[in-house]
């Protein structure tokens, strides 16, 4: 008789009832993980994509449409008197930093002028007669968009001693629509990264 005979014949059949349960659970606890693994692996590759998606969002790198709010500007037509200075009656930058900063305090979410996003690396500074956005020169009239609750930036901008009521005392009109639908186009510029690195 072989080996195998006598060790098959020598364990009792309880025994063997034992080891193939254990075996059988062992087996669909296996295929458990598995399925598990599976699904989190899924879910890893979903997230992955949705926190890229909200990434390139916030660096503004998509395209944008939501409810909102469009603001035009354009100079005073108002002629300075003798003792005044004319520059008093066109936009500045401090102007629309005014209006940028106060639709930012509202909760915009994303704000272009003129067609210029703005990001975390854009500026707004007077470059001669004509006003830069991401080196980007242009001259009134401009055009301020913003995505967030219409209402709420429409009130910002609009507010009793806010800056609509400020430039207008100089004759700058600034006229604001709340729309169901404002979009912002995406930030076409460079990103450069000369000196900073990811920190370890």
């Amino acid at each position: 008789m072989e080996i195998w005979q006598i060790i098959k014949f020598s364990v009792p059949n309880e025994l063997n009832a034992e080891l193939s349960s254990r075996l059988l659970k062992v087996e669909n606890e296996r295929d458990e993980l598995k399925l598990k693994l599976s699904e989190a692996e899924k879910n890893s590759e979903i997230d992955s994509s949705k926190l890229i998606a909200d990434l390139k969002i916030q660096a503004g790198l998509t395209g944008l449409i939501g409810e909102g709010v469009v603001i035009k500007m354009n100079d005073s037509e108002k002629v300075a008197l003798n003792d005044e200075n004319q520059n008093s009656y066109v936009i500045h930058d401090d102007d629309l930093l005014r209006v940028v900063n106060e639709l930012r305090a509202a909760g915009a979410e994303a704000i272009s002028i003129n067609g210029q996003r703005l990001t975390a690396l854009s500026e707004i500074r007077c470059a001669g007669p004509t006003l830069s956005v991401n080196n980007v020169r242009s001259s009134a009239p401009f055009e301020v968009s913003a995505i967030g609750d219409k209402k709420t930036l429409q009130n910002a901008i609009t507010m009793r001693g806010g800056v609509a009521e400020t430039l207008k005392i100089w004759g700058i009109t600034v006229a604001v629509d709340a729309l169901d639908e404002v979009y912002i186009p995406p930030y076409k510029g460079e990103i450069p990264h000369v000196y900073a690195k990811v920190s370890e």
